[in-house]
């Protein structure tokens, strides 16, 4: 299963001799909150202890170039130096050199050659290895050996361990050994081991090479190589990694296997290929390269021809039978000159049901849009500065091209913020773009926001007046007079666009205060520092009527706690909200006797002394006197528990808009139990709950269950069940999820329901490289916590 693998999680050896969770003897637990937990090196807590460790000495040195100016030290019981240059030494025997030990009940040493045989009980150390055998015979100055009986060996920079009839010592950094068995499981019990006529490691390489070597699961024999290489310590290198299965109903039964291939420290690549039962062979790959000044990754999928006919599923679907099928995805960064630089990403389908077809987990078949971009930034101490472009491509088969976003072709923006003095600041946000889009109004625009504000504060108060001044200009493409924001006209049917050259322009000014009060108290027997943070908010701006400007990159952004302090309601530079408003906000926090905050309790409101009159189309004016109650709250009292919520309430409809809940438990380490609500009026009403279980050290259950009230139907479930011993790692999930899902309703026919089913197993060899495969992908993004 793994032929020749590319990574082993693997240190010293100071954690072999007291095993722990991992192998340098250290906790990597995730903090609650983490959206991605770094994944865990192998953990061979579960591994019996190692008999063979009772002999070993972390006192000797770790360097193997000592030895050829190292004096050789022997102590034993009785010494026999009647020849003047072999010395017989018995009882207890043992001779040191720099990094080598040997230990014997009897030891024939000469003096002159350095030659020596060590016979009964023989157990010899050097870096990175253990061995133990009934006779041993060799040379100390040319680091030679011959070991034979019983013979048994440990690898000290990993887990792995073996038998075999003879172990050649080759040179400091070579051995060999004959007829030999070798596994990273428990030694005498390998649940799986490879057989080989003849095993070379070279701890230069950090690889070991088998010769006409059988891998076996138990006693059963299920792979026979001729050749087969695997990693011996934590380094890269080239080899088949873990291969995957799976099933799903878009493409069948799948299955495949990398192959990672260690070019040099600063380049690799890994290919992919992959078989789907329904659409034929994929060939997918990933190269990544880092050099002085510029590193970039580039991903790619390939399946020639496709099989299948996705009509068969949906009437309404793209017929891709027989089409060729890609993906590509690439990225880069470089240093140009100091102070500069060129990024770039570019994403790429060959159509819009890629994702849908192809994806694994609910994000991605959700994904709607792909952006590419390439940008030259540059920064200073008080400015900064871009010129590139973006481009974006519907991968949403539900919806036309039209919902796509303008291509921004080309985009510059230049930034100031220029302290005056300690407390004085002026500045300036600058972007001129060309919005660029088929079948709707085109144009060039040009945003100009400079400013000037002051900072006052003390250890418990804080004003920061703002004056800013906002000036928008157009220069629309020939025919704007025949489309409407969103398309053409129909017939009969006004344009609002009534200059080819609009603007506008009006002063924007805020101040914003705030007061700090802090108290001791204590709550469950524990000490903390309690604040209160009164804090006022107010933001003017005239009112402009906008009705005649396009809406090229704006949307109205989802409120929320931090909105109650923001200048606009709208994200992008086409609307500019009027404003005479003041913000009334509050928070308390708890910070514990370390300065930990955990317990954060915010409530607030925005009051409207004139109605809110820019719409993002049209002039209709909105007479709230005040927007939503916003109450947010973030606590996390014990290690163990994290809660998260925020609401808001409508005084105008006297109705809940908005309402979430997220509660997070640590089971144990490796643990975790989430559950969260969510809602959003005539939008969104979902449920999710997820867990990974611990049911024993061996053993653990897995779950996710994402359900939507609004469309009575689960969006995503999946359970699985993780094994784990001293060497293998073994999952098995079960998984069903829709497909075609914008983000609040799935998209389904009468034909397609929508859903999809898979089946995905990975198996690992532990210590025979570290790859992360396709089910682990989907847990640590599926599963808050997850590791």
């Amino acid at each position: 299963m793994a032929l020749i693998s590319a990574q082993a999680d693997a240190s010293g050896g100071k954690g072999l001799k007291h095993p722990k969770s991992t192998l340098d003897g250290t906790e990597t637990v995730c903090p609650l909150g983490t959206f991605i937990c770094p994944p865990r090196p192998d953990n061979f807590a579960l591994c019996r202890p190692n008999a063979m460790l009772e002999f070993y000495d972390p006192s000797l040195p770790q360097n193997t170039d000592l030895r050829p100016t190292a004096k050789t030290y022997v102590q034993a019981e009785h010494v026999d130096s009647s020849n003047q240059t072999v010395y017989h030494l018995s009882g207890r025997v043992k001779m040191d050199r720099a990094d080598q030990q040997v230990q014997a009940d009897r030891i024939d040493y000469n003096d002159e050659t350095t030659d020596y045989d060590a016979r009964g009980d023989v157990r010899y150390q050097e870096a990175g290895e253990l061995l133990s055998a009934d006779h041993m015979q060799g040379n100390t100055n040319a680091n030679r050996g011959i070991a034979d009986g019983n013979l048994r060996f440990q690898m000290l920079l990993s887990h792995g361990n073996g038998t075999a009839d003879q172990a050649h010592m080759l040179d400091a950094q070579h051995s060999r050994y004959h007829r030999v068995a070798y596994s990273t499981c428990d030694i005498g019990h390998h649940l799986w081991e490879i057989r080989a006529k003849k095993l070379t490691i070279n701890k230069e390489t950090g690889r070991g090479v088998a010769r006409d070597a059988t891998m076996r699961l138990g006693h059963v024999p299920f792979l026979y190589l001729p050749y087969m290489s695997f990693p011996v310590d934590n380094r890269r290198m080239s080899g088949f990694l873990y291969p995957t299965f799976s099933h799903t109903t878009r493409g069948g039964y799948t299955f495949s296997i990398p192959y990672y291939l260690n070019l040099a420290p600063n380049y690799d690549a890994t290919l992919e290929p992959r078989l789907y039962s329904l659409r034929g062979p994929m060939l997918a790959g990933q190269a990544r390269y880092l050099f002085p000044g510029t590193s970039g990754q580039l991903d790619f999928e390939y399946l020639a021809k496709d099989r299948f006919d996705d009509t068969t599923l949906s009437p309404t679907a793209t017929d891709t039978l027989g089409r060729d099928r890609w993906l590509m995805k690439y990225t880069d960064s470089t240093a140009l000159w100091p102070g500069w630089s060129f990024g770039t990403s570019i994403n790429r389908a060959s159509d819009r049901n890629y994702l849908r077809d192809f994806g694994s987990d609910l994000y991605t078949i959700s994904t709607g849009t792909l952006a590419s971009n390439a940008y030259i930034n540059g920064s200073g101490n008080w400015w900064s500065a871009s010129f590139g472009a973006d481009y974006y491509q519907n991968v949403d088969p539900s919806l036309p091209d039209s919902v796509v976003q303008y291509k921004r072709w080309p985009r510059a923006t230049f930034n100031l913020d220029i302290p005056l003095n300690r407390w004085l600041e002026a500045g300036l946000s600058s972007e001129a773009v060309a919005f660029r889009k088929q079948d709707v109004v085109e144009g060039d625009r040009l945003d100009l926001y400079p400013f000037i504000g002051a900072d006052f504060q003390g250890a418990a108060w804080f004003v920061r007046p703002k004056v800013a001044w906002r000036y928008t200009a157009y220069q629309l493409s020939n025919g704007y007079q025949n489309y409407g924001f969103y398309g053409p006209l129909a017939a009969g049917q006004a344009s609002p666009f009534t200059d080819r050259t609009p603007s506008r322009s009006l002063p924007i000014a805020s101040l914003d205060s705030g007061l700090i009060f802090e108290r001791d108290t204590s709550l469950f027997g524990s000490n903390y520092t309690q604040t209160l943070e009164p804090r006022l908010y107010y933001l003017y701006a005239p009112y402009r009527d906008q009705s005649n400007l396009p809406l090229f990159d704006t949307t109205l952004m989802s409120f929320d706690y931090w909105q109650l302090f923001s200048p606009s309601q709208y994200s992008g530079a086409d609307r500019q909200m009027n404003a005479n408003n003041l913000t009334a906000a509050v928070t308390t926090r708890l910070l514990d006797e370390s300065g930990v905050e955990r317990l954060s309790l915010s409530f607030g409101q925005i009051r409207y002394f004139t109605p809110q009159k820019v719409p993002l189309t049209g002039t209709t004016a909105t007479d709230f006197a005040g927007s939503d109650y916003v109450v947010e709250l973030g606590s996390q009292l014990s290690d163990d528990w994290r809660l998260n919520g925020s609401y808001q309430w409508n005084p105008h409809s006297r109705q809940t808009d908005m309402g979430t809940v997220e509660l997070q438990r640590r089971i144990g380490l490796d643990g975790v139990l989430n559950f969260s609500y969510r809602f959003r009026r005539s939008l969104l009403e979902q449920y999710d709950a997820s867990v990974v279980y611990p049911v024993s050290d061996r053993w653990r259950l897995l779950g996710h269950w994402t359900y939507s009230v609004m469309d009575k139907r689960t969006v995503e479930a999946m359970a699985g069940i993780q094994y784990e011993s001293c060497c293998v790692k073994l999952s098995l999930l079960g998984r069903h999820y829709v497909n075609g899902y914008d983000g609040l309703v799935p998209t389904t026919t009468t034909a397609n329901p929508g859903t999809n089913n898979a089946i995905m197993f990975e198996l690992e060899f532990k210590g025979m490289g570290a790859f992360n495969g396709q089910t682990e992908t989907y847990l640590r993004r599926g599963i808050l916590g997850y590791q």
